[in-house]
């Protein structure tokens, strides 16, 4: 797409297929957490039904921010759900988990293979010289990496 971007062509390009498995594990991750959402059962349902709802609000909003980073680096954004499926890395969320604690657990694993992810793409943002990008993962990282810690301490 074209665009004033003042970004070299060659580094926009390779940020924004970067980008693109960030934005689909973001996707992932956000149908991960309503998956939990939806299902959790036990003693703490309420807590945990809200901790997870939380987690899909905040990843909704990592959705929003990745893939408005690509179109602005003049590329097509993909996020369909088809797409996110092919380009996840994330631990596939197994169906029927109930208990809070198999969430929980599966939710953490989801957080850490993410924000292992978004700190690869941030430091080739860094090293390609785009501190825009950079941010954005920060942001999105930070995020990231505070809930991790938010479901870790739910499991004790």
């Amino acid at each position: 797409m074209e665009t004033r971007n003042v970004l070299p062509a060659d580094v926009r390009r390779e940020l924004a297929a970067a980008l693109q498995p960030i934005l689909a594990e973001a996707i992932d991750l956000e149908r991960q957490a309503k998956q939990a959402h939806w299902n959790v059962k036990g003693p703490g349902f309420y807590g945990r039904h809200k901790v997870f709802d939380e987690l899909h609000e905040l990843a909704e909003d990592w959705i929003d921010l990745v893939a408005e980073r690509i179109a602005q680096l003049g590329h097509l954004t993909e996020g369909t759900l088809q797409r996110a499926a092919e380009l996840t890395r994330l631990p596939e969320f197994p169906l029927g988990l109930t208990s809070e604690r198999d969430n929980l657990e599966q939710l953490a694993k989801a957080l850490s293979a993410f924000t292992a992810h978004t700190r690869e793409v941030l430091k080739k943002s860094e090293e390609l010289g785009d501190p825009i990008t950079a941010d954005i993962l920060t942001e999105v990282t930070r995020g990231a990496e505070k809930y991790l810690w938010f479901v870790e301490a739910h499991l004790g």
